[in-house]
């Protein structure tokens, strides 16, 4: 013991003598760190510093949970997440269920944050600039800022407005929520700033651009426009929005809603004139079934010129491994080894219109004894419905599905004494292949999982791309726009050129009904986008939409009579298939809507340490 002790004084006091002859020692940088100083003095550190700001984007869209869940698009599978908790109207400030975590209030505030930082600096740089590389930096920081701000927005409403990165020692940190006006117009003052910036810089994959920061601003405008964002039209369509005391947080109460379209209008035209982005825009007829399936594919996997109609994306690549990437694992069948996380609702399902643009009928015997055939397109490319071919199965699988297809049915086979017995399909809830992974609906996600079979969805990971901005939303952006307007021809005319890319024939309606198909239009074309969580709402149709009970549909196969298999196949020949359109069990998911879910509560924690901020109507 006492040997120890001596050591341990000898060490001291070597300590001592040798940073008494240095007295540098507590100057001594650290190693893993950068000052502020160093930082906007270098412009390689400036621009690693706004590149950091980015991962305020998380993985775009692609989580585990998707906001698809929260509409009337994908139920989530697996419980204890906090989705019923928004999708049965539960939300309250204490709790308010499942939210990105990169969308979630103090997230978006830290960005904004680095965004300020960077734009203080960059106001009198200490570097050379190089390439313009100031302009760029200032660019992209004002594009970031405003992105998360338009988070926060078509979130919360209005909410306080930070332009500068506070200090310490201020006086008072707290500010009062801003209006919705004043928000919205930071936002298109940010964006029109981004774009003039940006304009000819040439970035990497994955970073503002012009193309960017017009296409935010259009989707601003278009939501600025729309029913949920004008206070007179709120108020006469909710009892919440009407008690609210302070509705200029959360609605626009000066203007016209023509104005305010017309502004909509020509922003997204400003998108649409951009001549580097759009794919297969220029048809003047449908194309043909398969080509129209390949149309969307390229578009929804960003390749083989479909990459074209993004404007930005959250890129994935094998060398960095994130989850991302693994959207196949999450949304793909059980009986491949997935987790069927998002699974389609028939409701997504029933609303692909037939191949000649007439709506799909369960009361037509035609459409009821085939639902899946001669159907839209894209509906092939984003579903994955009993009998649908995929990939080979995984090893441990093959023997029981030579034929490579979803098996979400229950279908009758002959055992080894003869008798017919009933066997559950792979890809369900009681197969013999991860039961518990099954999904619920009947139906598997197919859009934005690679379809290769060299891609083996439970270990290896995809390279497809989240889109943030697309060239089609700012084709129905305008669309929409000029229907509100009441220019039905020129709004026909551009979303017509996203029917024939698709392979489906011209609308020809005007006025209200032109509306109703282009929302569902809309709805198809932006499937698993996190356009219609958004759109729902600010149309104010959530109630008759995303307060609907999600349903499933229940497939049975019964042997034609005279007929013996075995090994269960999908075929008309031997089976007779009927389906059934069943409500999910209430104790699964019991879906409500109350108008106070069309923003979300700002969180307790929140208003504890802002008592300057007002809660939203409802809460």
């Amino acid at each position: 013991m006492n040997r120890i002790k001596y050591m341990l004084a000898a060490a001291v006091v070597g300590a001592f003598l040798v940073t008494s002859c240095n007295d540098d020692f507590v100057n001594t940088k650290p190693l893993d760190q950068v000052s502020e100083t160093a930082v906007w003095t270098d412009a390689a550190l400036a621009d690693a510093f706004v590149t950091e700001i980015y991962g305020g984007l998380g993985l775009g869209g692609f989580n585990e949970q998707m906001l698809a869940s929260l509409t009337d698009e994908t139920i989530f599978t697996h419980p204890g997440r906090g989705i019923t908790t928004i999708t049965e109207a539960r939300s309250n400030p204490a709790d308010r269920g499942w939210i990105n975590g990169t969308l979630d209030w103090p997230a978006m505030y830290s960005r904004i944050r680095a965004a300020n930082i960077a734009l203080t600096n960059l106001a009198k740089p200490q570097f050379t600039n190089t390439n313009n590389i100031v302009d760029r930096l200032k660019g992209e920081a004002l594009f970031m800022r405003a992105y998360f701000y338009h988070q926060l927005v078509r979130y919360y409403g209005g909410v306080p407005l930070v332009d500068r990165p506070y200090a310490l020692g201020e006086a008072d940190y707290m500010a009062p929520r801003n209006t919705m006006q004043e928000c919205i117009d930071f936002i298109i003052k940010d964006c029109d700033e981004a774009a003039k910036l940006l304009d000819g810089k040439s970035l990497a994959a994955g970073r503002a651009t012009k193309g960017a920061a017009l296409a935010l601003k259009s989707r601003m405008l278009l939501y600025a426009a729309s029913d949920l964002y004008d206070a007179n039209t709120a108020k006469s369509k909710s009892t919440a929005m009407a008690a609210f005391s302070k509705p200029e947080l959360i609605a626009l109460t000066a203007g016209t809603r023509a104005e305010r379209w017309q502004k909509a209008k020509d922003a997204a035209k400003a998108v649409l004139d951009l001549t580097n982005y759009g794919y297969q825009t220029n048809l003047t007829a449908p194309v043909d079934k398969e080509t129209g399936k390949t149309n969307y594919n390229n578009i929804a996997l960003s390749r083989n010129g479909g990459e074209r109609d993004l404007i930005l994306g959250r890129y994935f690549i094998n060398a960095k491994q994130e989850d991302g990437g693994r959207q196949g694992l999450f949304n793909g069948p059980n009986g491949y080894h997935n987790w069927a996380g998002n699974t389609p609702v028939s409701l997504m399902v029933d609303d692909y219109e037939m191949m000649d643009g007439s709506k799909f009928d369960w009361t037509k015997p035609a459409h009821a004894s085939a639902p899946y055939a001669n159907r839209d397109p894209r509906f092939y490319v984003s579903i994955l419905f009993d009998g649908a071919d995929w990939k080979p199965r995984t090893a441990d699988v093959a023997a029981k599905d030579p034929a490579n297809q979803i098996q979400s049915g229950t279908y009758e086979i002959v055992d080894g004494t003869g008798k017919k017995v009933t066997y559950f399909g792979l890809d369900t809830r009681k197969s013999t292949v991860e039961d518990w992974n099954g999904s619920y609906t009947g139906y598997y996600m197919r859009k934005f999982i690679d379809p290769s079979a060299a891609v083996v969805d439970q270990n290896t990971w995809q390279q497809v791309p989240w889109p943030h901005f697309r060239y089609t939303e700012a084709i129905f952006n305008y669309a929409e726009a000029c229907i509100e307007l009441g220019q039905d021809a020129e709004a026909r005319t551009w979303l017509n050129k996203v029917r024939f890319r698709a392979g489906m024939p011209a609308l020809t309606e005007s006025g209200d009904a032109l509306r109703q198909r282009y929302r569902n239009e809309r709805r198809i074309e932006m499937a698993f986008e996190e356009q219609r969580y958004h759109d729902a709402r600010r149309w104010m149709v959530a109630q008759s939409t995303l307060g609907r009970k999600a349903n499933t549909i229940a497939v049975t196969g019964t042997l034609k009579a005279g007929k013996s298999v075995t090994l269960y196949k999908y075929d008309p020949n031997n089976y007779d298939y009927t389906y059934k359109v069943v409500d999910i069990d209430p104790g699964k998911e019991n879906r409500t809507w109350l108008d106070k879910m069309y923003f979300l509560p700002i969180s307790r924690d929140e208003i504890n340490r802002n008592n300057k901020l007002l809660q939203n109507p409802g809460y």
